[in-house]
């Protein structure tokens, strides 16, 4: 056990930081072993199998070509439970977990909410607010049936049942007015530009369809959103964005140039403008 953590110590050192080795460790073992933290550290001095060390060289081998750990096991970490994610769909990460935590927080202690979630992917924001907003019903729309198919699939395993999820595209979709009471999307928001920023693993693995937007018009799903928002809520409705640092501002002009109020742009964990939030004001029809 201690030689294959070197090893895999070792070989991934030029490509990743040492805290993102340490978290890829953890999963390894989690899947392979079902072991917690501790359970590695329990467990050091084991010989582990030749079934068991093949493997993880496999698992290495993929690793070393940047391709993200989720993808190679089949699932990631949301919200407390585990999703299946293919190449099809994004792969979940910590700062859209504040998102849920943060709808979650306002929208407590209400019951037999409305929920739409544009963009859904995976499922993850949808079926965790299914867990989390007592009575609520859920749907999830996304433009790739693919997607659809894999959230579906994530509800069917977690038991979601008052989540359901069908391919749309919010371009052409039309809404049925004053019926939500909460939508939340996290819509491709990269510009094309800054591909040369991105990291290998997101740029050659994860879908471009989710990810990039065009420089010249970049805000333009939310743009789309917005607009189906202000029919689709109920008066006092709420309206939910994982975004762009990068546009935080014009996006905000923008909500408060269709109608909304109560608009604001909320810092993630690491201190950049993440998230933007605004209400339908009650008096619009």
């Amino acid at each position: 056990m201690l030689s294959n953590l070197k090893k895999i110590r070792q070989e991934l050192s030029p490509l990743y930081p040492s805290n993102e080795i340490e978290g890829i460790i953890r999963i390894i073992f989690d899947h392979l072993k079902h072991w917690s933290p501790v359970d590695i550290v329990l467990h050091r001095d084991d010989i582990l199998s030749d079934y068991i060390t093949e493997k993880i060289d496999n698992i290495l081998s993929r690793l070393k070509q940047h391709e993200p750990i989720q993808y190679i096991i089949g699932e990631g970490r949301f919200f407390g439970r585990s999703f299946k994610v293919t190449p099809d769909t994004l792969i979940p990460r910590q700062e859209t977990e504040e998102l849920v935590e943060m709808i979650i927080k306002d929208f407590a202690n209400i019951d037999d909410l409305q929920v739409f979630d544009i963009g859904t992917g995976s499922g993850c924001i949808a079926i965790s607010l299914a867990f989390n907003l007592p009575f609520s019903i859920v749907t999830g729309i996304d433009i790739s049936l693919k997607a659809i198919e894999i959230a579906t699939e994530n509800a069917k395993s977690m038991k979601a049942h008052r989540v359901s999820f069908h391919t749309a595209d919010i371009f052409t979709l039309l809404p049925q007015q004053d019926s939500l009471d909460i939508i939340v999307s996290n819509p491709p928001y990269i510009a094309n530009s800054e591909k040369a920023d991105m990291e290998a693993n997101v740029l050659n693995y994860e879908p471009h369809s989710a990810l990039f937007v065009s420089d010249d018009n970049p805000l333009c799903f939310y743009i789309a959103i917005a607009d189906f928002a202000m029919t689709a809520l109920r008066g006092g409705g709420k309206l939910y964005f994982e975004i762009n640092p990068i546009y935080a501002d014009r996006l905000k002009d923008v909500l408060i140039e269709k109608g909304f109020c109560d608009v604001e742009i909320h810092l993630d964990i690491h201190n950049r403008k993440r998230f933007a939030c605004a209400s339908k004001p009650h008096n619009i029809e």
